[in-house]
């Protein structure tokens, strides 16, 4: 039986994905609507999507992960605090997914968000939640208004590289209020050169600005690509397809598997995974070897020893 891990997954919880976000969602939703000419109601579709985010235990996420045969899972954490009112600090929502991890043992790891404005008081609290949680990597969000390159946060990297976490990286598009220049997958390059025994993750690397990652993944060892959101992007409608194309690029060494749950519920979780797993499309071509080593090898040669689960 395969074994599959998810390398990119959220909490669907208010609790952790703030209004503003769900309402520049919605915003592009209603463009979308609205040149079908269909009714724009902008408060009525926020409301309907954050309708959707009531799973604040995960117990619909893990029912969800058992049917779709997804062992475990990295839960990402983005650090929204300083850009969108009425985000937890990264303190407190540490501290609900250790929660989550106690109430679901052995089906979560779980990266932080960290953000260098937060100074040196913001990496002694970072430190002492990897020590009180048992954290297993730092996720970034450049589009807050950072470079992933940001001085500020070396520091946390020297942290990564001693305890030998992972650092995931948002790349690409997101929310229509936050900033794209920084999470140009390129500006991650002087990083990953300062702290070549850091492994970074350029999150949706796989789905935006392919080729740009695909070349920072080959030729730069500590940087590997993730899939997420391959099945939610407007611009995928072929997505089994895309994958395919991505996984026949010579660089499956360096792509871990991941999804962007929830942001793919709509397709339903199961048969999403029905498809990649045993679909026509998605692993044509692809050797034995290789599908292991995307749905789950290289997650575990990412994570830190004392992540891995037990052989």
């Amino acid at each position: 039986m395969t074994t599959v891990y998810d390398g990119h997954c959220h909490v669907a919880s208010t609790h952790f994905i703030p209004r503003t976000f769900v309402e520049d969602v919605a915003s592009n939703v209603c463009c979308y609507l609205g040149s079908r000419g269909a009714e724009q109601r902008p408060g009525r579709v926020a409301d309907g999507l954050a309708a959707q985010y009531e799973d604040h235990l995960a117990d619909g996420l893990v029912g969800e992960m058992d049917a779709a045969g997804i062992d475990r899972a990295v839960l990402l954490v983005p650090d929204f605090s300083l850009r969108m009112p009425g985000t937890p600090e990264p303190v407190v929502a540490a501290r609900h997914h250790h929660e989550i991890r106690l109430r679901h043992p052995g089906r979560f790891w779980v990266y932080i968000g960290v953000d260098p404005r937060r100074g040196p008081e913001g990496v002694r609290a970072f430190e002492q939640m990897v020590d009180d949680y048992g954290l297993d990597g730092v996720k970034l969000y450049p589009p807050c208004g950072y470079s992933p390159s940001d001085p500020g946060l070396y520091p946390y990297y020297e942290i990564c590289q001693a305890r030998s976490l992972p650092v995931f990286v948002h790349t690409g598009p997101t929310a229509r209020s936050l900033d794209y220049g920084p999470a140009h997958p390129l500006r991650v390059d002087k990083a990953a050169r300062d702290f070549p025994r850091v492994k970074f993750v350029l999150g949706h690397g796989g789905l935006t600005h392919v080729e740009t990652s695909a070349y920072l993944a080959s030729y730069r060892p500590n940087v590997y690509v993730d899939t997420g959101g391959f099945a939610s992007g407007p611009m995928l409608p072929a997505w089994p397809e895309h994958l395919n194309r991505l996984f026949r690029l010579g660089v499956n060494h360096k792509i871990i598997f991941g999804t962007d749950w929830p942001l793919g519920r709509l397709n339903g979780f199961k048969g999403l995974m029905a498809e990649v797993l045993d679909g026509p499309t998605v692993f044509a071509g692809v050797s034995h070897k290789d599908r292991s080593l995307l749905l789950h090898e290289n997650l575990l040669r990412v994570l830190a020893p004392r992540s891995r689960p037990e052989a």
